[in-house]
């Protein structure tokens, strides 16, 4: 048993202090843990959910195809703490020429708000998923403010004087063979080109050749053009962009004619309308690791997790210093959530994307708890947050 085993360490230099609260309703600690190939630094946010004062949300670069640091986006959001979230769109060596997007993996939704849909699970960054999981997976903290995990599916139609096709993505830097996705000023102003790579069932598939877009002003068609486009995107524009058969659906458009574009997430398991999701893959449920999780690969990690009926959350990040960089299984995380308590736990992005940060006693900026691996932080997709208002 990981947790039974820990012994509280020597901090390493220029990490946190050791233990404290940071507000009322958020704790945090730090203590050494045994593991199968070698000893690991962990640091932990206590946040206790029930605390009127306290609550959680996504942090975000500002756009869904960005990316930014853990502490930056943190200040600027007037988080007391945070961590890493996603994993996201990272490199393009297998698409050369085509612009990185920044763009996370699963849905995120922020203040409510729906900023994404998940690409395709054929098409995602980050370790091997546990068997039965996908990019549809979720950590989220609904409106009832209880955390949970579920999963998040785009329900979406676009309606044409000539049919109503399917919505099949959100913002997504992949999307679905034969698909048409929508666009949104919440996607930023990166190039659309990196959704027609890749295929249903291999990442590194070439780029479709066969693409369309529309420009959607007013509830009508005001531009088109067959290839992806790049640039911001005005609030009241909506873009369409079609790959093979959605292009084929979306050559059929002209300027002036009238489309109407719909969409909604679906939720798997609740009913409460999420305040807050973010993407990454579920270990722990009902207590119980997820049976086929790796036990072999370690590697610094970050992982969320919740207890008391999600009134109570568990936010781990591990130390990259190089002392403690051999890092922890999949499996050893799962197990290492059961033992502090969680009943439920999720993966979130790790190697040099791990980051914790926290105001500490007297300032008014985050400082980085733990030592990232990449120095200095890796600018990442997304974050959880945590705030507190008197």
């Amino acid at each position: 048993m990981l947790a039974g085993a820990v012994v509280v360490g020597a901090a390493p230099a220029g990490a946190a202090p050791g233990a404290g609260r940071i507000e009322s309703g958020v704790t945090y600690r730090q203590f050494d843990l045994p593991a199968a190939k070698g000893t690991v630094h962990v640091h932990l946010l206590t946040v206790d959910l029930a605390d009127p004062h306290v609550r959680v949300d996504l942090l975000s670069p500002g756009a869904v195809a960005a990316r930014s640091r853990v502490s930056t986006m943190a200040d600027a959001a007037g988080a007391v703490a945070g961590v890493n979230g996603d994993f996201f769109n990272i490199t393009e060596t297998q698409h050369p020429g085509v612009e990185v997007t920044g763009a996370s993996v699963g849905p995120a939704i922020a203040h409510g708000r729906v900023l994404k849909s998940a690409v395709p699970t054929a098409q995602r960054f980050g370790p091997s998923l546990p068997p039965g999981t996908d990019t549809t997976d979720v950590f989220g903290v609904g409106v009832d403010r209880r955390a949970r995990l579920d999963r998040l599916t785009l329900a979406g139609t676009v309606r044409t004087p000539h049919a109503t096709l399917a919505l099949r993505g959100l913002n997504q830097y992949a999307l679905a063979q034969g698909s048409v996705g929508a666009y949104t000023a919440a996607w930023g102003s990166a190039s659309r080109k990196r959704a027609t790579c890749g295929s249903d069932t291999d990442r590194a598939a070439g780029c479709s050749t066969d693409t369309y877009e529309v420009r959607i002003r007013g509830g009508r068609v005001v531009a088109t053009s067959a290839t992806p486009g790049s640039g911001a995107i005005a609030a009241d524009t909506t873009v369409l962009l079609g790959r093979e058969a959605g292009a084929d659906r979306l050559r059929a458009l002209t300027k002036g004619e009238r489309v109407t574009v719909r969409e909604r997430m679906v939720a798997s398991a609740s009913r409460i309308p999420y305040r807050f999701a973010v993407g990454g893959y579920p270990v722990l449920r009902d207590g119980e690791p997820l049976a086929g999780l790796d036990d072999t690969t370690a590697a610094v990690r970050t992982a969320v997790g919740y207890a008391n009926g999600g009134r109570k959350l568990l936010l781990l990040a591990l130390d990259g210093a190089v002392a403690y960089r051999s890092g922890l299984t999949i499996a050893e995380v799962a197990e290492e959530m059961r033992q502090l308590g969680a009943a439920d736990a999720f993966s979130l992005d790790g190697g040099g994307s791990t980051t914790m940060v926290a105001r500490t006693a007297g300032t008014q900026a985050v400082s980085v708890l733990n030592h990232p691996t990449e120095s200095p932080e890796r600018a990442v997709a997304n974050g959880i947050g945590v705030f507190w208002k008197p």
